[in-house]
This record gives structure tokens, sequence and C-alpha cells, in this order.
């Protein structure tokens, strides 16, 4: 019973028929089932009589049989006149016929449609001889056959392609399942290495025998060979920068049946780079075309998600970097000590080979080198047209220098030195005005990014707020520890410096110093002149004394200088050169009168105040005495 029902079940597929639009399909199956046909039909006798041809509407035989019996073998002009009138009446008439000429025979069988009876093609058998050779109802049984031979090869066309389509839809099926996947695996992922690596991974499972590379547009440095930066050197040529520019996948096709595919990797905000897959010839199936698109846009939207995180890192850790610098910074007023706090810290935020700072020295118009951590570079002096710095001086702004050695727009001591080939360099702006240069290299080409120059930018507007301040604060300081009118320091700064000098060193000297009649000389000549003549004493005490010697307004016309490390011998003649000066330099013409005294660490009693004490009674002495001499005070 069982089987008697499944006899009963039509195949699904048996009332199918070739259609007027399956008319590109037909010459290939009347050729395969006519071969198919030939084998099975063999041992025919009109075989050996004559010739079998397949005709479509068009008249064009797609298969045909060869002559075994060259008797029966017909004249090829004749056979072909035959044809042209027995095929299109086959298929106008719908019936078998016969038609003869010059001794020449044609008889034409139509191949009905088993839907609709309309004939899609003739079996034409031709030979020579006499007219009622062959049998009819052998050529009527061959021509049934070989209508079904043509079915059976239609329907297994039909099931093939029925089996690639299923084949088809499940390899989609696979691909959205990997794809989803794939999608999951790299939204997953919130660094961008891994994004870009779980990528080409994916496309690496999904394309096996692929060569996939991506093109980024923006600096990445991490070893992969398949990821490479995006260039634009031949954009009419280039499929890449094509599928770049134009926001849309580019295709080409090598000669050896390679072809390349370029699709652009874009998130929300911008396109970021872009997948290049190549593929060997008949690899590539246009229906993966979505899928591959659906991964490139997943990707570029991963990519710019873990990029946005990146750089949200990025900037929390440059603002605590900031924040951090500018408290220790603020905590020093002293510009040595921030120069060199600047160095060290840039040095390790940009984990830098090399770093200069160096500051504008107005008097000499000059850029010095203030901190560096290349010993040969300290305290440097270069010209404001000179280098990198020179550069910066003039165009006031930033500088980013990819590889020096192969784009050497200036000359610089501190990159051939050092054989340093990346820059990344930054003006010290102080109320707009150019007072610094900081530059920061590294040994390896192309090493700082464009977040690295920003950066420093960054940085650098707050060293230069730092450098303001600790400026301003030494002007206030100088202010306050120098007298106006003579330059010399205040007696207040000379008490402090010796008294912190008598902690430390092992003996000093003091010289007082007394203008003769100075109150002649105001009531005479007037306060200017008296003043004049201050500021005339006052230089050449300046001048006569050590760098790291005080010279101090001590009150009125009493000028005073400590020499730190002196006895009184020496004492004696720094003196005695004060007094001579005085006599031939100050216009018009002063004496001074000087009382010296000393302390060494063997005193009983140390102090400013005894110091003091001493040198202004050997000073008094030497007034009581005829004034424009040197005393000594015990």
């Amino acid at each position: 019973m069982v089987n008697e029902r499944k006899a009963e079940l039509p195949v699904w597929f048996a009332n199918e028929d070739i259609h007027d639009a399956d008319e590109p399909y037909l010459p290939s199956l009347l050729e395969e089932s006519f071969f198919r046909w030939r084998q099975e039909a063999s041992g025919l006798v009109s075989l050996r009589m004559g010739q079998f041809g397949i005709y479509t509407r068009d008249v064009l035989c797609h298969a045909f049989t060869d002559f075994t019996d060259p008797a029966h073998q017909p004249d090829t002009v004749i056979r072909d006149r035959l044809a042209r009138e027995a095929v299109p009446e086959a298929f106008s008439e719908g019936v078998t016929s016969k038609i003869s000429a010059e001794g020449c025979h044609a008889i034409s069988i139509p191949f009905r449609r088993r839907s609709d009876d309309a004939v899609f093609a003739v079996l034409l058998y031709t030979y020579a001889g006499e007219p009622d050779a062959p049998h009819t109802g052998e050529l009527e049984s061959a021509a049934l056959h070989m209508r079904s031979c043509f079915y059976y090869a239609f329907e297994q066309l039909y099931v093939r392609d029925l089996i690639q389509q299923q084949h088809r839809k499940d390899r989609e099926a696979n691909h959205r399942d990997a794809l989803f996947l794939a999608a999951k695996r790299l939204y997953d992922q919130i660094d961008v290495s891994s994004v870009l690596s779980e990528m080409l991974a994916s496309l690496e499972s999904l394309y096996p025998n692929s060569e996939i590379h991506l093109y980024l547009s923006q600096d990445y440095v991490d070893g992969d060979p398949r990821i490479k930066p995006l260039a634009f050197k031949n954009t009419a040529h280039d499929i890449v920068a094509q599928a770049f520019l134009e926001s849309k996948p580019a295709m080409e096709h090598e000669r050896d049946g390679t072809m390349r595919l370029a699709v652009p990797m874009t998130g929300k905000q911008a396109a970021y780079g872009v997948l290049c897959m190549t593929l060997g010839r008949g690899k590539w199936d246009e229906s993966d075309m979505p899928a591959f698109l659906l991964l490139a846009d997943t990707a570029g939207s991963a990519f710019e998600n873990a990029k946005l995180y990146e750089q949200s890192n990025l900037l929390i850790n440059e603002l605590r970097l900031i924040n951090e610098m500018t408290k220790r910074l603020n905590q020093s007023l002293r510009l040595k000590e921030i120069f060199q706090f600047a160095t060290s810290e840039l040095l390790t935020i940009f984990d830098a080979d090399y770093c200069c700072v160096l500051q504008l020295d107005k008097v000499s118009n000059e850029f010095v080198v203030k901190s560096s951590n290349i010993p040969a570079m300290a305290s440097e002096h270069f010209s404001p047209e000179y280098g990198f710095c020179g550069m910066i001086y003039r165009t006031k702004e930033p500088l980013i220098i990819s590889d020096y050695w192969n784009t050497r727009v200036v000359t610089s001591k501190l990159m051939d030195n050092t054989g340093s080939r990346s820059l990344i360099a930054a003006p010290i702006f102080v109320d707009g005005e150019v007072v610094g240069v900081i530059l920061v290299t590294h040994k390896v080409a192309n090493f700082f990014s464009y977040d690295n120059y920003k950066l420093l930018q960054v940085m650098s507007t707050h060293i230069g707020l730092a450098v303001a301040n600790a400026s301003l604060h030494a002007e206030v300081r100088r202010m306050v520890i120098t007298d106006t009118l003579t330059g010399l320091h205040a007696r207040h700064y000379l008490n402090e410096q010796i008294q912190s000098r008598q902690r430390k060193d092992p003996f000093g000297s003091l010289i007082l110093v007394d203008i003769d009649y100075f109150k002649r000389i105001n009531d005479t000549y007037g306060h200017q002149v008296g003043d004049r003549i201050l500021i005339q004493v006052s230089s050449i005490i300046s001048a006569s004394i050590r760098q790291g010697d005080i010279a101090a307004r001590w009150g009125g016309e009493e000028l005073a200088v400590y020499l730190p490390g002196i006895r009184t011998e020496q004492a004696l003649r720094i003196a005695e050169r004060i007094r001579n000066q005085v006599a031939e330099e100050t216009d018009p013409t002063v004496t001074v009168s000087c009382g010296v005294s000393e302390w060494t660490f063997d005193n009983e009693k140390i102090s400013v105040e005894s110091l003091f004490y001493r040198a202004d009674m050997a000073l008094y002495e030497a007034k009581n005495k005829g004034r424009n001499c040197i005393i000594v005070g015990e």
C-alpha cells in the first residue's frame, strides 16, 4: 500500500516546462539531450542511412550526426536549402513533413512542449537516394526518444538550479550566522588593535583563499603587515583611493582572472580606511557583496567606537598629566627649576629620546639652552634665525617633523648631533610673545603622533604660564631687593646674604664706602648731580667686584660691599681699587672713605651686626683722618 501511494504521488517538478523566456538555455539543452540520445540510440538503422540534426526556430543546427554511408550523403548546398524550407514549415504547421529536391530528401519532426504543445525545436533527418528508404515510424520513435532525453536534461538543469539556489541560501545563512558572530565579537572589543585584529580574522575565516589588507587613513603603529597607511599617489588607477574618496565599493579584474575588491570602512562620523580583498579566478560570488559590505560597515562602527573610547581615555589621561604638571610647575617660582622639571616630564610623557628647552635672551637676542638631557647642548646659544628655533620664532606655530633625514627643511645641530629623525616642537609664549622653544626628539622616524603634537602645544601653554609667573615673581623680588637709584641691592638683602654665608663659609670681608663731602656736592650742584655721583660710584663698585660679591646701598651716600671667602688683605686691594677709580672717573670729582672688616669661623661672636660695627668704626676713623683713605677695623 505504501509503495502504491508513493507511486500515485506526482513528482513535484513533472509539470514544469520550458518557456519562451528560457530560450537562452535552449541551445545547450538541445545539444546535451541530442548527444545523450545519440549514445542511447546507436543501433538505429536510420543513423547509417542519413543524418539527424536538431534545429531551433532561427534554423540553426545545434547538433548533428555524421554520415556512415557516403552513398546516402546528400549535397551540402541542397541539404541546407532543404533545411531552410523544412524547419520553418515544421514550426508553423506543427506536423511531420517531408520535402525532396534533386535526389535529396528531408523529414522534419517537430518537438512539442508538454504543457501547451507549442513547437520549440525540430528534428531534421536528411538523406539521398530512394525517397522511401527510411521508415517514418522509426524516425518518429527516435524523435520521441530524443524529446524525453531533452526533458530529462531540462529537469536535471531545473534541479541543479534549485540545488544551487539552496546551496546559495545555505551559504547566505551561514554567512549571516558568521557575520552575526563576527559583529558580536567586534562590538565586544573596546580597543582599536583588538577591533582590527578581529575584523581581519573574521574576513580570513569567511574568505580563506583570499589576501586581505586594511588601509587606514589615520596614524597606526601595530606591526601587523596586513594594516598599511592609506596613500593617495595615483587615485585615477587606484581602487583603494577611489573607494575611500567616493565612499563606495570599487572592483578590478586582472588578466589572470584575479579580482580585487575595495570597500570603504566607515562609521557614523567619517571614513576611517579601506578594506581590500584579492581573490583568485572563480572565488568570488556577487551574492557575497551585501555580506562583505555589512561586515565593512560593522567594522567601521566598531572601529569608531573603539577610537572614541581610546580618545576619551587619552583625553582623560592628558587632562590628568596637564593637571599634575601644572601643579608641579606652580610649586616652583625659579626659572631653572621650571625648565628642568619640564624637560624631565616631557621626556617621560612622550617617551622621547631627547628634549631641549630654550629661552630667548632679550639682551643678546639669542636662544639659550636652559635645560636638556644632552650634556653637549648645555648653555648653547642660537640665533633667532637658526634651525627649528628660527622657524618657530618666525611663525609662532608648533611644528612636527616625521623624518628629518628625508625632509631636511632646515639644518639642526640638535637633530644632527643626536641622530634624531622625529621632532615635535612648540613655542613658549608670555604676553603673546615667543620667549622660548621646546624641542622633543626621537631617533625613530614617524615616532610622534598628531595627538602628541597637540598635547605638547597644550603643555607649552602651561609651561609659558609658569615661566610668566616665575619671571614676574623674579621681577618683583628684584624690585624689592634693589635700590631703584643706584641699581645696587637693598640693605636688608645684604644683611640676609651675609647671615646666610656666615652659616656655610669659613670667612668673609665687608667694605663700607662713604662719599666724602657729599652734602657739599648737593648744596653746590644740586640733588640731581648728587644722584648722578651716587650712580657713578655705584657703577665703579659693581665693576670692581666679582659676580658672587654683593654690593648694596647701606643708606644715603654710604655703600657696602660684602666679599664672601675674602680675607682682609685682598679686601684692602679691592677697596683701594674702588677709591682710586672714584677719584679718577667721577664728574664732578669726588673721593670716598672706606672701612674694612672681616670675620672668620674662629671669632667668638659671629654676626652681621658685629661685622658692620667694626667696619663702621673703621669708616668713622677714616673720616677723622682726613677722608679719602681706607681703615681696617679691629
